[in-house]
């Protein structure tokens, strides 16, 4: 599993590529750290290269969309393929989130 984060504009966006399972998760949070401390700023998710998301995945998502909704921030989820967007629906994360 790897990470890349970005600035585009106005917006945060963190590239996810690989899996994100159990034990991908606890690194893959602290490397989504600059979501969490951001301040109004609206952050994308891109999901383009990411093969795979567990719960432990979904939770991480959960956590940046709680921390970023009371400072006004939108959360995106940009490129998931049509297996994830399974897991998004089953899990009732398509309600949550904003698609791009």
């Amino acid at each position: 599993m790897t990470t890349k984060f970005t600035k585009e504009a106005d917006q945060l966006v963190m590239f996810f590529e690989g899996r994100l399972d159990t034990a991908a998760a606890p690194q893959t949070e602290k490397e989504m750290q600059p979501l969490y401390d951001s301040t109004g700023q609206d952050i994308v998710l891109d999901c383009t290269k990411l093969e795979y998301i567990s719960s432990s995945g979904l939770r991480i998502f959960l956590g940046i969309l709680k921390n970023a909704k009371p400072k006004g921030s939108h959360v995106y989820i940009r490129g998931i393929n049509d297996e994830l967007r399974k897991v998004f629906a089953m899990t009732g994360f398509t309600n949550l989130f904003e698609f791009k």
